[in-house]
């Protein structure tokens, strides 16, 4: 089958390396892809937020399957356009996608449904949210209520710093119009989870649990970043809270989508948090996470293309997933200064037996430049997360590019934990 992968980043080579080992894949198309990522599809320069570019090329080319990974493509209904052409897509159409669209939205959801989740207010007048802050209990979240790159969520320890995270989103426009309704969320405690999860709209099968690490600086310090690696499994998500969360927020999730008529099919992250009065959700996202997926598809066992099918013909139920019993780390090498001001246009050097996905590069003149923030994943799987950690850190010494930038604790908080 000739197939078409929507997006350019680290998330995307990794679906790309393991759908490529699929003997049902006989052609695989990235766009736009990028310079790593052309060593294993054919990179497209069609930008993936362009969907009337993207049905021209589907169409033109007789793409059988396409993947639609980031969000803006999703939200912006690119799975829609291309079934609308006959297109089979792994990936949610536009209504349901806003489950990560917007945040009222998903919170609104899980308050009528009873699904858990943090208490919230919805602002979309700046003088009122400031006046809530006043007597708001701090520290507090705030969060713009579009996307925003995985960045529009501030942690406000202070209440001058709530002022200071509403003004400029609502007032400063940050993050743009993402930012012009806010929601102002209690602040949870506890160990943080991401579950990816396959669904076809009926059938709900989570993937391996993972550990993101969103602040830049070691010691989680640091503003947000789009994740600067992740562990899995989570040592933290025990086979008694996977039950739970099957029971309270996986499944009345997918229920409460088809009850307002948006039901979803492809892959469902759920953003949790392990609290005294148990799991809750802190985020939706309606595709695959990055850097999640850098951990969970390399202890994937299963096709994962056929797995793609399955969810496209709503037949999850019949489909083989299975996952080893390994651990796996990936740590994410970065622009120094990322994921504010960096220099870019350096060459990488990499081994090239390596489970290495590659996020912001380019090529030119055969060789391959530095071009973004997080430039690539380095990824170790082994029998046991300290080896995996351990292992990941031996290949990123392998790495080099100028002004290369990474945390040194990816996998700590969770090895603590294994340990006791």
């Amino acid at each position: 089958m000739k197939v078409m992968v929507v997006g350019g980043g680290g998330r995307e080579h990794a679906i790309i390396k393991k759908i490529k080992e699929s003997p049902l894949v006989d052609e695989i198309y990235a766009l736009p892809g990028n310079g790593g990522i052309a060593k294993d599809a054919v990179c497209v320069p069609v930008k993936a937020t362009d969907i009337d570019g993207i049905t021209r090329f589907a169409s033109e080319n007789k793409i059988d399957f396409a993947v639609v990974a980031p969000d803006d493509p999703l939200v912006l209904g690119a799975v829609d356009a291309l079934e609308g052409l006959g297109i089979k897509c792994f990936g949610p159409k536009a209504n349901a996608a806003v489950i990560e669209g917007s945040k009222v939205f998903s919170k609104n959801l899980m308050q009528k449904y009873g699904i858990p989740t943090a208490e919230y207010r919805v602002f979309t007048e700046l003088e009122e949210a400031l006046e809530y802050l006043k007597d708001a209990p701090v520290p507090t979240v705030i969060k713009a209520d579009g996307l925003a790159l995985g960045k529009g969520v501030i942690i406000a320890e202070t209440r001058e710093a709530a002022f200071e995270a509403v003004r400029s989103m609502m007032e400063d426009k940050i993050f743009g119009e993402s930012g012009s309704r806010v929601v102002i969320e209690e602040f949870l405690t506890g160990p943080e989870v991401s579950v990816l999860s396959f669904t076809d709209g009926k059938t709900v099968v989570p993937m391996v649990s993972s550990m993101d690490h969103k602040r830049a600086l070691d010691g989680d310090k640091g503003l947000n970043t789009g994740g600067m690696g992740t562990v899995a499994p989570n040592p933290y998500y025990t086979e008694k809270i996977a039950s739970e969360c099957m029971e309270k927020i996986f499944l009345p999730t997918i229920n409460a989508m088809n009850a307002e008529g948006r039901p979803f099919s492809g892959c469902l992250y759920f953003g949790l948090m392990l609290t005294e009065d148990g799991p809750k959700v802190i985020e939706y996202n309606c595709r695959f996470g990055d850097p999640e997926t850098q951990v969970v598809l390399p202890l994937l066992e299963s096709d994962l293309f056929d797995i793609f099918l399955h969810v496209a013909e709503g037949t999850l139920a019949e489909a083989e997933v299975k996952f080893s019993d390994g651990s796996a780390c990936c740590v994410v090498m970065a622009s120094d200064g990322y994921p504010k001001k960096y220099e870019t246009g350096y060459e990488i050097t990499m081994p090239a037996d390596k489970n290495i996905y590659v996020a912001g590069a380019r090529l030119e003149d055969g060789k391959l430049l530095t071009s973004g923030g997080r430039v690539l994943g380095v990824t170790e799987t082994a029998p046991t997360l300290e080896q995996a950690v351990g292992a990941a850190y031996e290949t990123v010494k392998t790495v080099s590019f100028e002004n290369a930038y990474y945390r040194k604790d990816i996998g700590k908080k969770a090895l603590d934990a294994v340990r006791g």
